[in-house]
Protein backbone atom coordinates (compact mmCIF):
# COMPACT_ATOMS: atom_id res chain seq x y z
CA UNK A 1 0.00 0.00 0.00
CA UNK A 2 3.08 2.49 0.92
CA UNK A 3 4.11 1.59 -2.43
CA UNK A 4 1.20 2.31 -3.88
CA UNK A 5 0.89 5.86 -2.17
CA UNK A 6 4.51 6.37 -2.84
CA UNK A 7 3.73 6.23 -6.64
CA UNK A 8 0.72 8.39 -6.44
CA UNK A 9 2.83 11.03 -4.45
CA UNK A 10 5.42 11.01 -6.92
CA UNK A 11 2.64 11.57 -9.62
CA UNK A 12 1.17 14.76 -7.87
CA UNK A 13 4.64 16.18 -7.64
CA UNK A 14 5.26 15.67 -11.03
CA UNK A 15 1.87 17.81 -11.49
CA UNK A 16 -0.11 15.82 -13.14
CA UNK A 17 -2.56 17.46 -15.48
CA UNK A 18 -6.08 15.87 -16.01
CA UNK A 19 -8.57 17.06 -18.68
CA UNK A 20 -12.19 15.32 -17.63
CA UNK A 21 -13.86 14.81 -20.86
CA UNK A 22 -17.48 13.96 -19.46
CA UNK A 23 -19.71 13.05 -22.93
CA UNK A 24 -23.00 13.50 -21.34
CA UNK A 25 -22.26 17.12 -20.44
CA UNK A 26 -20.54 17.45 -23.49
CA UNK A 27 -23.90 16.29 -25.46
CA UNK A 28 -25.53 18.46 -23.55
CA UNK A 29 -23.61 21.82 -24.00
CA UNK A 30 -23.23 20.93 -27.54
CA UNK A 31 -27.22 21.27 -27.68
CA UNK A 32 -27.25 24.52 -25.52
CA UNK A 33 -24.89 25.85 -28.15
CA UNK A 34 -26.70 24.85 -30.86
CA UNK A 35 -29.97 26.36 -29.14
CA UNK A 36 -28.00 29.44 -29.02
CA UNK A 37 -27.06 29.79 -32.24
CA UNK A 38 -30.66 29.40 -33.79
CA UNK A 39 -31.86 31.75 -31.49
CA UNK A 40 -29.32 34.33 -32.75
CA UNK A 41 -30.08 33.74 -35.95
CA UNK A 42 -34.08 33.49 -35.55
CA UNK A 43 -33.51 37.03 -34.24
CA UNK A 44 -31.47 38.45 -36.93
CA UNK A 45 -34.08 37.21 -39.91
CA UNK A 46 -36.53 38.80 -38.21
CA UNK A 47 -34.56 42.25 -37.81
CA UNK A 48 -33.58 41.97 -41.32
CA UNK A 49 -36.98 41.57 -42.95
CA UNK A 50 -38.35 44.31 -40.87
CA UNK A 51 -35.59 46.54 -41.61
CA UNK A 52 -35.97 45.62 -45.01
CA UNK A 53 -39.54 46.68 -45.23
CA UNK A 54 -39.17 49.87 -42.83
CA UNK A 55 -36.06 50.88 -45.14
CA UNK A 56 -38.33 51.28 -48.18
CA UNK A 57 -41.26 52.63 -46.07
CA UNK A 58 -39.09 55.82 -44.80
CA UNK A 59 -37.50 56.24 -48.73
CA UNK A 60 -41.14 56.37 -50.10
CA UNK A 61 -42.29 58.69 -47.47
CA UNK A 62 -39.10 60.64 -47.91
CA UNK A 63 -39.46 61.48 -51.74
CA UNK A 64 -42.92 61.93 -51.23
CA UNK A 65 -42.54 64.22 -47.97
CA UNK A 66 -39.54 65.64 -49.67
CA UNK A 67 -37.77 65.67 -46.37
CA UNK A 68 -33.78 64.95 -47.12
CA UNK A 69 -33.53 63.95 -43.84
CA UNK A 70 -35.85 61.00 -43.82
CA UNK A 71 -34.17 59.85 -47.29
CA UNK A 72 -30.68 59.69 -45.29
CA UNK A 73 -32.48 58.24 -42.96
CA UNK A 74 -33.58 55.44 -44.81
CA UNK A 75 -30.12 54.89 -46.12
CA UNK A 76 -28.77 54.55 -42.69
CA UNK A 77 -31.71 51.70 -42.14
CA UNK A 78 -30.98 50.09 -45.30
CA UNK A 79 -27.28 49.60 -43.71
CA UNK A 80 -28.67 47.93 -40.68
CA UNK A 81 -29.93 45.27 -43.52
CA UNK A 82 -25.99 44.74 -44.07
CA UNK A 83 -24.48 44.70 -40.62
CA UNK A 84 -27.49 41.92 -40.22
CA UNK A 85 -26.10 39.82 -42.84
CA UNK A 86 -22.70 40.22 -41.36
CA UNK A 87 -24.42 39.17 -37.94
CA UNK A 88 -25.69 36.13 -39.58
CA UNK A 89 -22.38 34.62 -41.73
CA UNK A 90 -20.17 35.49 -38.21
CA UNK A 91 -22.81 33.50 -35.91
CA UNK A 92 -22.67 30.42 -38.74
CA UNK A 93 -18.93 30.37 -39.17
CA UNK A 94 -18.45 30.73 -35.13
CA UNK A 95 -20.90 27.98 -33.91
CA UNK A 96 -18.58 25.75 -36.68
CA UNK A 97 -16.73 22.73 -35.04
CA UNK A 98 -13.01 22.92 -34.28
CA UNK A 99 -11.26 20.97 -36.87
CA UNK A 100 -7.31 20.78 -37.85
CA UNK A 101 -6.85 24.52 -39.00
CA UNK A 102 -8.87 25.85 -35.62
CA UNK A 103 -8.50 23.00 -32.65
CA UNK A 104 -10.36 25.74 -30.14
CA UNK A 105 -13.39 26.29 -32.24
CA UNK A 106 -14.37 29.22 -34.62
CA UNK A 107 -15.57 31.26 -31.23
CA UNK A 108 -13.32 34.76 -32.15
CA UNK A 109 -15.23 35.07 -35.60
CA UNK A 110 -18.33 36.38 -33.73
CA UNK A 111 -15.24 39.15 -32.21
CA UNK A 112 -14.58 39.79 -36.13
CA UNK A 113 -18.20 40.14 -36.75
CA UNK A 114 -18.57 42.34 -33.87
CA UNK A 115 -15.36 44.70 -35.15
CA UNK A 116 -16.62 45.31 -38.63
CA UNK A 117 -20.19 46.19 -36.70
CA UNK A 118 -18.09 48.59 -34.62
CA UNK A 119 -16.83 50.14 -38.00
CA UNK A 120 -20.09 50.29 -39.65
CA UNK A 121 -21.59 52.45 -36.55
CA UNK A 122 -18.66 54.56 -36.52
CA UNK A 123 -19.09 55.36 -40.24
CA UNK A 124 -22.60 55.67 -39.84
CA UNK A 125 -22.26 58.42 -36.98
CA UNK A 126 -19.35 60.24 -38.50
CA UNK A 127 -21.51 60.38 -41.77
CA UNK A 128 -24.23 61.98 -39.22
CA UNK A 129 -22.14 64.53 -37.89
CA UNK A 130 -20.34 65.30 -41.62
CA UNK A 131 -23.45 66.19 -43.14
CA UNK A 132 -25.03 68.13 -39.79
CA UNK A 133 -21.65 70.22 -40.10
CA UNK A 134 -22.27 71.31 -43.56
CA UNK A 135 -25.35 71.92 -43.81
CA UNK A 136 -24.78 74.24 -40.65
CA UNK A 137 -21.08 76.07 -42.60
CA UNK A 138 -23.30 76.39 -45.84
CA UNK A 139 -26.67 77.20 -44.36
CA UNK A 140 -28.30 74.81 -46.70
CA UNK A 141 -30.76 74.32 -44.11
CA UNK A 142 -32.71 77.16 -44.64
CA UNK A 143 -33.25 76.21 -48.25
CA UNK A 144 -34.57 73.15 -47.84
CA UNK A 145 -38.72 72.42 -49.29
CA UNK A 146 -40.59 72.46 -45.83
CA UNK A 147 -41.58 68.31 -45.42
CA UNK A 148 -44.95 67.37 -45.09
CA UNK A 149 -47.01 65.30 -42.17
CA UNK A 150 -46.04 61.55 -44.06
CA UNK A 151 -42.29 62.19 -43.16
CA UNK A 152 -43.16 62.82 -39.26
CA UNK A 153 -45.64 59.41 -39.59
CA UNK A 154 -42.72 57.65 -40.80
CA UNK A 155 -39.79 58.81 -38.39
CA UNK A 156 -42.91 58.29 -35.37
CA UNK A 157 -42.71 54.63 -37.03
CA UNK A 158 -39.44 54.03 -37.76
CA UNK A 159 -38.74 55.39 -34.24
CA UNK A 160 -41.19 52.66 -32.45
CA UNK A 161 -40.41 50.03 -34.38
CA UNK A 162 -36.12 50.21 -33.41
CA UNK A 163 -37.16 50.38 -30.09
CA UNK A 164 -38.36 47.11 -30.37
CA UNK A 165 -35.85 45.41 -32.47
CA UNK A 166 -33.60 46.84 -29.93
CA UNK A 167 -35.08 45.09 -26.84
CA UNK A 168 -35.74 42.06 -28.46
CA UNK A 169 -32.20 41.79 -30.06
CA UNK A 170 -30.60 42.95 -26.98
CA UNK A 171 -31.98 40.75 -24.53
CA UNK A 172 -31.35 37.65 -26.70
CA UNK A 173 -28.38 38.27 -26.79
CA UNK A 174 -27.17 38.94 -23.18
CA UNK A 175 -28.93 35.60 -22.42
CA UNK A 176 -26.96 33.60 -25.35
CA UNK A 177 -23.85 36.21 -24.42
CA UNK A 178 -23.17 37.22 -28.33
CA UNK A 179 -21.06 40.16 -28.86
CA UNK A 180 -22.25 40.15 -32.95
CA UNK A 181 -26.16 40.34 -31.69
CA UNK A 182 -25.19 43.04 -29.12
CA UNK A 183 -23.39 45.08 -31.84
CA UNK A 184 -26.48 44.44 -34.18
CA UNK A 185 -29.02 46.05 -31.54
CA UNK A 186 -27.12 48.91 -30.86
CA UNK A 187 -27.32 49.49 -34.17
CA UNK A 188 -30.85 49.24 -34.02
CA UNK A 189 -31.10 51.83 -31.37
CA UNK A 190 -28.63 54.21 -33.54
CA UNK A 191 -31.16 53.92 -35.96
CA UNK A 192 -33.80 54.90 -33.58
CA UNK A 193 -31.50 57.96 -32.28
CA UNK A 194 -31.28 58.70 -35.97
CA UNK A 195 -35.35 58.59 -36.39
CA UNK A 196 -35.50 61.07 -33.59
CA UNK A 197 -33.08 63.29 -35.19
CA UNK A 198 -35.16 62.90 -38.14
CA UNK A 199 -38.57 63.77 -36.38
CA UNK A 200 -37.09 66.77 -34.73
CA UNK A 201 -35.52 68.38 -37.53
CA UNK A 202 -38.95 67.70 -39.63
CA UNK A 203 -40.99 68.89 -37.30
CA UNK A 204 -38.55 71.71 -36.54
CA UNK A 205 -38.64 72.39 -40.24
CA UNK A 206 -42.41 72.33 -40.39
CA UNK A 207 -42.15 74.97 -36.98
CA UNK A 208 -40.15 77.01 -39.03
CA UNK A 209 -37.00 76.01 -36.83
CA UNK A 210 -34.83 74.43 -39.00
CA UNK A 211 -31.67 74.60 -36.78
CA UNK A 212 -32.68 71.65 -34.68
CA UNK A 213 -32.05 69.36 -37.51
CA UNK A 214 -28.52 70.03 -36.99
CA UNK A 215 -28.40 70.13 -33.22
CA UNK A 216 -30.09 66.66 -33.35
CA UNK A 217 -27.52 65.73 -36.02
CA UNK A 218 -24.55 66.40 -33.73
CA UNK A 219 -26.05 64.56 -30.59
CA UNK A 220 -27.27 61.59 -32.86
CA UNK A 221 -23.70 61.20 -33.96
CA UNK A 222 -21.69 61.58 -30.45
CA UNK A 223 -24.07 58.94 -29.10
CA UNK A 224 -23.43 56.40 -31.91
CA UNK A 225 -19.62 57.39 -32.18
CA UNK A 226 -19.66 56.48 -28.10
CA UNK A 227 -21.54 53.11 -28.41
CA UNK A 228 -19.31 51.56 -31.52
CA UNK A 229 -16.29 52.36 -29.46
CA UNK A 230 -17.52 50.47 -26.64
CA UNK A 231 -18.16 47.53 -29.25
CA UNK A 232 -14.69 47.74 -30.43
CA UNK A 233 -13.32 47.84 -27.70
CA UNK A 234 -15.20 44.70 -25.70
CA UNK A 235 -14.42 42.61 -29.32
CA UNK A 236 -10.21 43.30 -28.72
CA UNK A 237 -10.85 42.26 -25.28
CA UNK A 238 -12.14 38.91 -25.97
CA UNK A 239 -9.54 38.37 -28.93
CA UNK A 240 -6.66 39.21 -26.69
CA UNK A 241 -6.77 36.48 -23.76
CA UNK A 242 -8.04 39.38 -21.35
CA UNK A 243 -9.03 37.59 -18.06
CA UNK A 244 -12.72 36.83 -16.75
CA UNK A 245 -14.22 39.19 -14.60
CA UNK A 246 -13.18 39.76 -11.55
CA UNK A 247 -16.71 38.05 -9.89
CA UNK A 248 -16.26 35.14 -11.88
CA UNK A 249 -13.07 34.26 -11.23
CA UNK A 250 -14.24 34.78 -7.15
CA UNK A 251 -17.23 32.19 -8.04
CA UNK A 252 -14.80 29.98 -9.69
CA UNK A 253 -12.91 29.72 -6.74
CA UNK A 254 -15.79 29.29 -4.32
CA UNK A 255 -16.94 26.69 -6.26
CA UNK A 256 -13.93 24.26 -6.46
CA UNK A 257 -13.19 24.94 -2.57
CA UNK A 258 -17.19 23.29 -1.97
CA UNK A 259 -15.48 20.25 -3.07
CA UNK A 260 -14.75 17.73 -0.45
CA UNK A 261 -10.74 17.37 -0.24
CA UNK A 262 -9.49 20.54 -1.88
CA UNK A 263 -7.49 21.80 0.74
CA UNK A 264 -6.52 24.60 -1.40
CA UNK A 265 -6.31 26.74 -4.61
CA UNK A 266 -2.60 27.56 -5.79
CA UNK A 267 -3.59 29.25 -8.91
CA UNK A 268 -6.83 30.47 -11.50
CA UNK A 269 -6.17 31.22 -14.43
CA UNK A 270 -8.98 32.43 -16.75
CA UNK A 271 -8.91 33.58 -20.59
CA UNK A 272 -12.07 35.08 -22.81
CA UNK A 273 -12.06 33.25 -26.08
CA UNK A 274 -14.74 34.58 -28.06
CA UNK A 275 -17.66 34.64 -25.86
CA UNK A 276 -16.86 31.61 -23.94
CA UNK A 277 -14.07 31.45 -20.83
CA UNK A 278 -11.20 28.80 -20.78
CA UNK A 279 -9.83 28.12 -17.50
CA UNK A 280 -6.71 26.93 -15.98
CA UNK A 281 -6.81 26.05 -12.25
CA UNK A 282 -4.08 24.35 -9.94
CA UNK A 283 -5.43 22.87 -6.52
CA UNK A 284 -3.89 21.49 -3.81
CA UNK A 285 -5.12 17.53 -2.73
CA UNK A 286 -3.80 15.32 0.47
CA UNK A 287 -0.59 13.64 -0.84
CA UNK A 288 -1.25 10.54 0.95
CA UNK A 289 -4.18 10.09 -1.71
CA UNK A 290 -4.15 7.44 -4.06
CA UNK A 291 -4.01 8.66 -8.02
CA UNK A 292 -7.88 7.80 -8.69
CA UNK A 293 -8.67 9.63 -5.56
CA UNK A 294 -7.42 12.63 -6.48
CA UNK A 295 -8.19 12.16 -10.07
CA UNK A 296 -12.10 11.82 -8.87
CA UNK A 297 -11.85 14.89 -6.76
CA UNK A 298 -10.45 17.16 -9.81
CA UNK A 299 -13.06 15.29 -11.88
CA UNK A 300 -15.50 16.82 -9.89
CA UNK A 301 -14.36 20.13 -9.53
CA UNK A 302 -14.30 20.13 -13.56
CA UNK A 303 -17.86 18.85 -13.69
CA UNK A 304 -18.85 21.37 -11.08
CA UNK A 305 -17.46 24.73 -13.15
CA UNK A 306 -18.94 23.13 -16.34
CA UNK A 307 -22.53 22.48 -14.82
CA UNK A 308 -22.29 25.83 -12.85
CA UNK A 309 -20.77 28.14 -15.12
CA UNK A 310 -22.71 28.04 -18.73
CA UNK A 311 -19.69 30.24 -20.25
CA UNK A 312 -16.88 28.13 -19.58
CA UNK A 313 -16.20 26.50 -22.96
CA UNK A 314 -12.88 24.21 -21.53
CA UNK A 315 -11.47 23.52 -17.74
CA UNK A 316 -7.97 22.14 -17.36
CA UNK A 317 -7.60 21.30 -13.39
CA UNK A 318 -3.91 20.64 -12.58
CA UNK A 319 -3.47 18.50 -9.24
CA UNK A 320 -0.70 19.34 -6.44
CA UNK A 321 0.40 17.67 -3.41
CA UNK A 322 -1.01 19.94 -0.16
CA UNK A 323 2.67 19.73 1.30
CA UNK A 324 4.64 21.16 -1.02
CA UNK A 325 2.00 23.49 -1.82
CA UNK A 326 2.23 24.69 1.93
CA UNK A 327 6.31 25.34 1.04
CA UNK A 328 5.89 27.25 -1.93
CA UNK A 329 3.49 29.30 -0.07
CA UNK A 330 5.75 30.32 2.72
CA UNK A 331 8.85 30.64 0.61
Amino acid sequence: MKNKKSLALKAAEDRISTTIVDDENDSSRGLAEKNNEKAVIRVSIICLITNLVLSLFKLVAGLIGKSYAMVADSVHSFSDVFTTIIVIIGVKISSKKADKGHPYGHDRFECVTALILSFALFAVGALIGYNALINLISGEYKLSEVPRIISLIAAIVSIITQCILFLISYRVAKRVNSGSLKADAWHHLSDSLSSVGSFVGILGAILGVEILDVIAGFVICLMIIKVSVSIFMDSIKKMTDTSAPVETQIEIENIAKQIEGVKKIDSLRTRLFGNMIYIDIEIALDGELQLSEAHEIAQKVHDEIENKLELVKHCLVHVNPYKDSEEKGDS
